[in-house]
């Protein structure tokens, strides 16, 4: 140790040039926010762990100028502490009391604390470092460390490391004033093995050799300044990758990556830039702001926890949404554009411009994804834009909405530790609904316009969701706080109903009314369409105001009586609406003519979003337990496999039928259903035209397979590697079948994992693969000491590889053998939270719940929630969330 220290100092020099160079020039809060008291606290606020709001405050109003150079040794050994050092500098306005740097981990791991030039004893606890008042002094100071880093969020691997540090996670690396509205300058210097590559937020100013020999034939990689960022975006990326550079007007990127795949890296690489270049002009013009950072470089990590992370001028993703092949479907090209869209506007939406407390994390997320589908629509040939929003936002928000741990889209926050638990489908789905109704209600130009003057009035600041409706509020006359209050602040949807009267084959009236899910008397005001469908074709759409609890359609009136009225025809509306009983339908309908009549009013829609909207509808309705069943739907569906031409729209329907299938038929019903559905999917396949078309049916074939001859013919398409006609299968795809027989203990000659195994060439899907094994296991035994091993949160790193392996573990054909791991799966929340990224929890009972049907499961999840009456109230809200299919087909099973 005492060697390494003596490196350490001997880096003395670069960093005091290296703290002053990255020292922010601009004030940590923007000259025109609101103003804060000018005297410190009188009371020291509290010690305590994380981050409190309280503490969060104080230091906004006492910090500025805020610089970090920081300095990290990543040793050839994984497992080998990383020596770190750093100095801060920054401004203080008072000396009332200690200040504390947050720092997460243990307190040896602490070695040295210098405060203005003077040694300081090191005084650790509850989370932070306590930098005594009598060492500070008003105007600047610098405060120099050495410690070892934190690995919770280094993301270490064998021979590369990423940070992931959203939403409070740099504290758990270094110590730091961890909180968004505190945003500094970074400098950074990395001893890396040999061979590797680095990224880092700022440009890299030198690349030299190690003259310590601390690593051997280890190179040291220094950057410039970075420009003023949150600590949340603070980020480098280290290790073997390949570099691939491309430049474009006048502005060079670069792209690290572990790909080995020829085919797609010939097929992607050229896009990947291309989507980059495309949403960078979209935002400068919609925003009319140029770029406004150093940099824009990239790196695609295998098994990244997230789609991707907005670091500034060094965006992370997950390598297999960017790396697709010939054989991609429509789905995952616009899926690969979004992704890139939604980081790249993150730049403007977050990075730019950030919120000044987590409880506005949503701002950042719902512009991210309201920029990228609108650059989706303008960049990607063909995309309709419509139905790509409703597809993709409107059953993920309805996801949560409909439970009973519904939350709002905007939520409460009191200490940055819970932060992560904030994020979910609310805000990023149910926000850009609502953002696309206030778009609506404002006009398209003035809602812009008002974005426009919120960028640049807080410009590398940050701001809070009323101060950006008040710039909106001045551009409308409609009463954005009020409509603010119920779209914003409280969470749940409206059910819909309706009234209609005819006669003498005319309408007379027809009228919509609102109630809350929840049964009060809440009202969602926003703009919805509904169309009058005829027989000969003819279609007459009309949009309604609902800002009433009742609202009558008076351009209806005269109009001749239609085969039947379509409810939400654009699908933008948000709730639950209803299906026409009255058109067409005798008084006293059966489930089976309903769905006869069903099928026969979507084959009249040729709108491809007006029958998204459909299925949309129809699914809620079942899960409400209106109008019809889950079998009544499914078969339904199982009309549409041959008709339904819109790859989108295919999805949504597979997608739904699945979970019919699975969620809510029980085992015999499947059983029984099962030929006849393989059949019908497979004549689909073959008569359907369409590439990507075709592979969506074999996907859901595959899904639903269930008997001896379905199972066996995807062993000879696995086994010959031999796809159907005009379907083309990719490595992923055979892993993913071979996964699928496994789990259905398909008796195959020879153990079908380990001679997938052996086909895969990448070693990152390799290690990917060997992970899974024992969750697929046909030995009881070995799946049980597999999930016993999740215990250790060493063997949870790779989040995503967990997630896949519950989701077999818990696979419906499992879960008979499966369901006694459920309390203890539920008692490891509360560590999962603690020591996983900010989507683990969620995805944890998700993977683990989903598939659940029977009442000694639902009362797993009851029991537990009534033995914790003071749990966590977000986590609380989480279980709710992940169990709400459980508890709904409880019920829908027991019809």
């Amino acid at each position: 140790m005492k060697r390494r220290h003596r490196a350490l100092r001997g880096w003395g020099a670069w960093l005091l040039l290296g703290a002053a160079a990255c020292t922010s020039t601009r004030p940590a809060r923007p000259l025109d926010a609101p103003k804060e008291a000018e005297t410190a606290s009188a009371a020291p606020v509290p010690v305590e762990p994380g981050v409190s709001r309280a503490l969060a405050e104080y230091r906004r109003q006492q910090l500025s100028g805020l610089g970090y150079a920081l300095q990290l040794m990543v040793p050839t050994e994984k497992r080998a502490d990383i020596v770190a050092s750093e100095i801060i500098r920054f401004r203080l306005k008072s000396v009332a009391q200690p200040l504390q740097l947050d720092f997460k981990e243990q307190t040896e791991r602490l070695q040295r604390l210098t405060v203005n030039g003077q040694p300081v004893p090191i005084d650790h606890r509850d989370e932070h470092l306590i930098i005594p008042a009598a060492a500070l002094r008003v105007g600047p100071n610098e405060i120099s460390i050495e410690f070892l880093a934190g690995n919770l969020s280094l993301n270490r691997n064998d021979d590369y490391l990423y940070t992931l540090l959203v939403p409070d996670r740099a504290r758990t690396v270094f110590p730091v004033f961890d909180q968004p509205d505190l945003k500094a300058s970074f400098q950074l210097r990395l001893h890396v093995p040999g061979g590797w590559q680095v990224l880092t937020n700022a440009p890299l100013t030198s690349i030299q050799p190690t003259v310590d020999g601390m690593v051997p034939d280890a190179e040291i990689y220094s950057s410039a300044p970075s420009d003023t960022i949150s600590t949340y975006l603070f980020s480098f990326v280290a290790g073997r990758f390949q570099a691939v550079d491309q430049s474009a007007a006048s502005r060079n990127m670069r792209l690290l990556h572990r790909e080995t795949d020829p085919d797609k890296l010939r097929l992607s690489l050229g896009p990947i830039f291309q989507i980059h270049r495309d949403a960078l002009s979209f935002m400068e013009r919609y925003t009319g702001i140029p770029y406004p950072f150093k940099k824009l470089d990239f790196a695609a990590l295998p098994d990244f926890q997230y789609g991707g992370m907005e670091h500034v001028g060094a965006i992370d993703y997950k390598a297999s949404t960017l790396f697709l092949d010939a054989g991609a479907t429509q789905d995952q090209l616009l899926a690969r554009s979004s992704l890139i869209s939604h980081e790249t506007a993150h730049m403007w939406f977050g990075d730019l411009v950030t919120m000044r407390w987590f409880d506005d994390v949503w701002m950042k997320e719902v512009f991210a994804n309201f920029m990228a589908d609108k650059i989706t629509q303008v960049a990607v040939p063909g995309a309709n834009y419509d139905l790509k929003f409703v597809v993709d936002h409107y059953p993920a928000a309805y996801g949560v909405d409909r439970t009973a741990g519904a939350n709002p889209i905007r939520q409460n926050l009191d200490n940055l530790r819970d932060a992560g638990s904030l994020y979910g489908n609310i805000i990023y789905h149910k926000a850009p609904i609502m953002m696309r109704q206030l778009e609506r209600l404002m006009g398209e130009e003035a809602f812009r316009l008002g974005l426009q003057e919120y960028l640049k009035k807080y410009a590398f600041g940050n701001a809070s969701w009323p101060e950006l409706i008040q710039i909106l509020d001045a551009r409308t006359p409609a009463d954005l706080q009020a409509w603010n209050q119920m779209w914003v602040n409280q969470p749940g949807r409206p059910i819909f109903d309706y009234e209609l009267k005819t006669d003498a084959g005319t309408i007379t009236s027809l009228a919509l009314t609102q109630r809350a899910e929840d049964g009060s008397t809440r009202l969602w005001p926003q703009l919805v369409e509904l169309q009058l469908v005829y027989a000969d074709g003819r279609r007459k759409e009309l949009t309604v105001n609902i800002n009433q609890s009742r609202v009558a359609v008076p351009a209806a009136a005269g109009e001749p009586v239609p085969a039947f009225v379509q409810f939400n025809s654009s699908g933008l509306g948000y709730g639950v609406f209803p299906l026409d009983d009255q058109l067409n339908l005798p008084r006293r309908y059966s489930y089976k003519e309903l769905g006869q009549v069903l099928g026969q009013r979507l084959a009249l829609l040729p709108e491809p979003v007006a029958r998204a909207a459909a299925y949309v509808t129809l699914y809620e309705n079942v899960l409400n337990r209106r109008y019809l069943t889950p079998r009544t739907l499914l078969d339904v569906y199982r009309q549409r496999l041959l008709h339904e031409r819109e790859e989108l729209n295919l999805r949504l329907l597979t997608g739904q039928l699945g979970d019919l299938y699975w969620k809510f038929l029980l085992p015999a019903q499947r059983a029984a259903l099962a030929p006849t559905l393989e059949q019908e999917l497979w004549r689909a396949l073959e008569q359907n035209p369409a590439p990507n078309q075709k592979k969506l049916l074999f996907k859901a074939y595959q899904s639903v397979a269930l008997s001896r001859a379905a199972q066996q013919r995807l062993y000879q398409v696995w086994e010959r590697q031999q796809p159907p006609a005009g379907v083309k299968l990719t490595e992923d795809d055979y892993t993913a079948l071979a996964l699928a027989l496994a789990v259905r203990d398909y008796p195959a000659p020879d153990p079908i994992l380990p001679r997938q195994l052996s086909r895969i060439q990448n070693p990152d899907r390799q290690q990917r693969l060997r992970f899974l094994m024992p969750a697929l296991a046909p030995e009881q035994a070995t799946r049980d000491a597999f999930f016993a091993g999740l215990a250790d949160e060493h063997n949870r790193e790779k989040e995503a590889w967990v997630v896949s392996a519950l989701g077999y573990l818990h696979h419906p054909l499992r879960v008979a053998a499966s369901e006694k791991y459920l309390p203890q799966s539920l008692a490891l929340l509360e560590q999962i939270q603690q020591t996983g990224d900010i989507f683990f929890p969620y995805s944890w009972l998700q993977a683990t719940l989903g598939y659940y049907q029977t009442p000694t499961a639902a009362n797993t999840v009851r029991d537990f929630l009534a033995a914790h009456p003071q749990y966590n109230p977000k986590l609380r809200a989480k279980l709710q969330q992940a169990a709400d299919d459980l508890f709904r087909a409880e019920q829908l099973t027991a019809q």
